[in-house]
């Protein structure tokens, strides 16, 4: 097997216990009370679950997000991952960051480029769904609710 092989399929394994590890144990499991907003996401073809709370700056930048999830063990780690690379962002921040991991998700690493890959950071977990479309919808459901709860940030 080519060293390059190997690097790919070392760093295949080290993405896949990454998953299974923020899935096992969160690091930003729960709820902020109080929130500046918060939103909610469903898949009821599979049972996830998801809600985000997050806490805004003067800027409107996530300062502090946490979340609830019940679902799959995609589902569970996106939502850790997602927090730990939204914190400091605005929201068309994170609307590009949602963008560049869901051309990930469809196109594989090698199509996101280098600097695509380094925006991602730990979200490269998430590479290997370009062959697995139907949970797709699991690692992108968090995205969906921390949509909402900027929503809800905008509302009275």
């Amino acid at each position: 097997m080519s060293e390059a092989a190997t690097s790919f399929r070392t760093a295949a394994s080290l993405y896949q216990e990454l998953v299974v590890e923020r899935a096992r144990r969160p690091l930003h499991a729960g709820d902020l009370d109080p929130a500046d907003g918060a939103g909610d996401g469903s898949n009821p073809l599979c049972g996830d679950k998801v809600r985000v709370s997050v806490r805004l700056d003067a800027h409107r930048q996530v300062a502090e997000i946490a979340h609830r999830t019940r679902g799959c063990a995609i589902c569970a780690a996106s939502a850790d991952l997602m927090a730990d690379s939204v914190v400091g962002l605005d929201e068309l921040r994170v609307e590009a960051l949602y963008g560049r991991l869901d051309h990930l998700m469809q196109q594989g690493a090698d199509a996101v480029g280098a600097d695509g890959r380094e925006q991602l950071g730990l979200l490269l977990a998430f590479s290997d769904l370009h062959d697995y479309r139907s949970r797709r919808k699991c690692a992108t459901l968090p995205w969906s609710a921390l949509r909402a709860a900027f929503k809800s940030a905008e509302e009275p």
